[in-house]
């Protein structure tokens, strides 16, 4: 008898191992890759037209604009009002603060900032855009 409750012990400790790994909070959905936003495309990057990083006046090699690029989509799609999108390239950092949505006509805007920090000295540049029918952004 003891050897079978013993038996039955290891069975449940090792079913409770193997279920151990699993979870049921998260659906796969809604974790990070796989979030209902649309990913900052290529597409969606070049609809910004260089974005306000593009007329601030700070030389960005190819990596890091597409790094301050897609920190402005991600500022503009999502970010709470005030919140900053924080990037870092080869030498060069950035932050792109987003303000309220507002209306355009039928269109969704946003008011930003994008603050480029080389060398210790920041650049900070300002604009809008609004968001088209695709998801993508134009700026103003």
């Amino acid at each position: 008898m003891i050897l079978r409750s013993q038996g039955m012990i290891v069975s449940a400790l090792l079913v409770a191992v193997a279920l151990s790994g699993c979870t049921t909070t998260k659906s796969a959905a809604s974790r990070g890759i796989f979030s209902g936003k649309p990913p900052a495309s290529a597409t969606f990057i070049t609809a910004l037209q260089g974005g306000i990083v593009g007329r601030s006046g700070v030389n960005l090699n190819d990596s890091d604009k597409q790094r301050a690029l897609e920190a402005e989509y991600r500022a503009l799609e999502g970010a709470a009002v005030g919140q900053p999108v924080l990037w870092t390239g080869k030498d060069v950092t950035g932050k792109v603060v987003a303000a309220a949505p507002y209306q355009v006509g039928s269109q969704n805007c946003r008011q930003y900032t994008h603050t480029l920090t080389v060398d210790g000295k920041d650049t900070v540049a300002r604009g809008a855009a609004c968001r088209n029918e695709d998801g993508s952004w134009s700026p103003l």
